[in-house]
């Protein structure tokens, strides 16, 4: 009851983070049958293409081996230990291209779900595999119960098929009584071919199946509660609160110099108590006013303040203060809107500016 109230709270989607760890681990959603009706289609091309030249180059080669079994010498346990091992080493060349490409397709099978990765924890031994509580939890739980479902499918649906290619072929096996032995053998084929695409069909779609099941019951069992993301979150992005206290100290820090740089200023634009904007315009060294500084209420009136106690000249313009506030920013260059009205009050302080002849 306790795991369904757990499995209950889980409500939200699983994070990236929350999903790496997991493919890290080892933890993926991995579908057996993909690989199941990946190797019956190999079996099924290499018995279109291969399996005829394959047979018949192990017959002709057996042929000339067993042809000639008189001339072989076997006398001693070491001389027929010598003949099997032709034999075998024979139908092992012919047999290699058959199992290399059922190789080959389940690799393509496995990788296609996920990436192959070491996973160290993965071989570790843990005596919680070996667990009969575990083990039956594991053999009457959800995921037996589906792997019982599955092979009931699969055994029911691969009788069936092999009934209806027998079925279909009944007069070839009838028949094969009164044809050539050398016949015999393309009769087979025609029947397994039909066996296996029957096969195909069958374990594609379970595999399409699975692979969904598989990959929803991934998911489910990645999802969090909504405590798990707040913490996760707060461990990934930092504590809100210090993160809240951190930018209020940056503020200060930036406000304070930008204080510093108000004594620095040639004049001061000035709404006479809600907005102050400082900024610097000496000839020789400015292209255009470069704003210091900018402030509303009791910034601006510290800004007044301190451009009083530096002698710079304070020029009161309700509009164009407000707008200068808005727009501008600070250590930035006036805003090219600016350059009359800001040039009209340069005119207007005349030699009150520093650096500025009249």
């Amino acid at each position: 009851m306790a795991e369904d109230s757990d499995k209950d709270s889980k409500t939200e989607d699983p994070t990236d983070k929350k999903i790496t760890d997991a493919l890290d681990k080892g933890n993926t959603a991995f579908s057996k049958e993909i690989t199941t009706a990946a190797s019956v289609l190999a079996l099924l091309m290499a018995t279109w293409f291969f399996v005829p030249h394959i047979v018949g180059e192990l017959s002709q080669s057996l042929r000339l081996l067993l042809g000639n079994i008189s001339d072989l010498p076997m006398h001693t346990p070491e001389d027929a230990s010598s003949v099997i091992f032709m034999i075998v080493k024979e139908a092992g060349k012919a047999i290699a291209p058959l199992l290399l490409i059922l190789m080959a397709f389940g690799f393509v099978a496995a990788i296609s779900q996920n990436m192959p990765r070491f996973i160290g924890n993965r071989i570790q031994p843990k005596f919680s595999r070996i667990s009969l509580a575990g083990g039956l939890k594991k053999l009457f739980g959800k995921q037996g119960m589906r792997e019982f479902v599955k092979s009931i499918f699969k055994f029911s649906a691969a009788g069936l098929i092999a009934f209806l290619a027998f079925l279909s072929q009944q007069d070839l096996i009838l028949n094969s009584m009164h044809v050539e032995a050398g016949q015999i053998p393309f009769g087979i084929r025609i029947i397994f071919m039909q066996i296996l695409m029957g096969l195909l069909l069958m374990t594609v779609v379970l595999a399409t199946v699975d692979f969904v099941w598989v990959k929803k019951d991934w998911f489910d069992d990645l999802k969090m509660t909504h405590q798990e993301v707040k913490d996760e979150t707060k461990q990934s992005e930092g504590d809100p609160t210090l993160k809240a206290k951190a930018r209020s100290l940056a503020r200060d820090r930036a406000r304070s110099r930008m204080m510093g740089e108000v004594q620095n200023a040639s004049l001061v634009i000035a709404n006479p108590t809600h907005f102050s904007v400082a900024m610097r315009y000496d000839p020789k060294v400015d292209a255009v006013p470069k704003i210091l500084a900018k402030g509303q209420d009791l910034i601006a009136l510290k800004i007044r303040e301190i451009a009083e106690e530096n002698d710079i000249p304070v020029y009161e313009d309700v509009p164009l203060a407000r707008a200068l506030y808005k727009i501008v920013q600070v250590e930035g260059d006036l805003p090219v809107e600016f350059y009359a009205p800001v040039a009209a009050v340069i005119k207007a302080l005349g030699k009150k500016i520093p650096g500025m002849v009249q």
